[in-house]
């Protein structure tokens, strides 16, 4: 793992009209590694990754990308810089076949033989999609669309993918079938991920690093082992009964704890 981020964002603001969603927010992510981002809904998780894809421009802060400041840029240029968003809600294209999806995620790239191997490699880590590279995206379960949504954004061949909330509304032998595949996409074939999560179970359990968000601030961050033993994490987001509902109360005094 280098020492110089891959990934840098430095005292980051962003407004919704007269709402600043995201709070002077820091963070880093290195190449090779998985960084996790957990917070409750409204924390400013996604607000963050439209910020750094170019959805959205930050009023203030700087995001630096392999060195370079890529803070208002377009999402096309940031696609074709090699950052890949994967959406919350999937957003796959529902009139069109699985193979059509994945072709779209490649329009970046013009070497035909690579793109087909690329496709296999999604082949290879998603059978599913495999089997039914012929059939429309929209008859998918959800969690087809999930590994599509996934698939397409490795057709990318991307430096960091970020991904937003990838197992929301699946169930918990899904969510952790498709954890189990971006691990093991992290740890053999070297994807870098941002992820952003409310299963914090999950999300720590494949992070290298994470961040607590909370009104937009980051409250807290660490290793994902630091993590999981801190009392409030597991009270407030791993659902242990030994603090109860003391643990929200405490997180919520608790407005600047880094």
């Amino acid at each position: 793992m280098s020492d110089k981020p891959l990934l840098e964002v430095r005292n980051l603001e962003t407004f919704y009209g007269p709402i600043m969603a995201i709070r002077g927010v820091s963070l880093e992510v290195h190449k090779g590694s998985v960084v996790t981002v957990l917070g409750a809904n409204g924390a400013g998780k996604t607000t963050l990754l439209k910020t750094i894809s170019g959805i959205m421009d930050p009023e203030k802060g700087e995001i630096l990308f392999q060195g370079k400041h890529i803070e208002g840029w377009e999402p096309h240029k940031v696609v074709r810089a090699g950052i890949v968003h994967v959406p919350e809600g999937r957003e796959v294209f529902p009139l069109l076949t699985v193979e059509e999806n994945l072709n779209l995620g490649a329009y970046t790239r013009s070497d035909k033989s690579s793109i087909a191997k690329d496709k296999e490699l999604v082949f290879e880590y998603f059978p599913i999609l495999a089997e039914r590279r012929n059939q429309e995206a929209g008859t998918l379960s959800g969690g087809q669309q999930q590994m599509l949504a996934i698939g397409r954004g490795l057709m990318l061949s991307p430096e960091i993918m970020l991904l937003d909330e990838p197992s929301l509304g699946l169930s918990p032998l899904l969510v952790q079938e498709i954890f189990d595949i971006l691990k093991r996409l992290n740890k053999d074939e070297g994807v870098t991920m941002m992820l952003v999560e409310q299963n914090a179970s999950a999300a720590l359990n494949l992070a290298d690093q994470g961040y607590v968000m909370e009104l937009g601030r980051i409250v807290m961050n660490g290793s994902s082992a630091r993590l999981k033993e801190s009392e409030d994490i597991k009270s407030f987001y791993l659902g242990h009964t030994e603090e109860g509902a003391r643990g929200e109360k405490r997180w919520k005094r608790k407005k600047t704890w880094r």
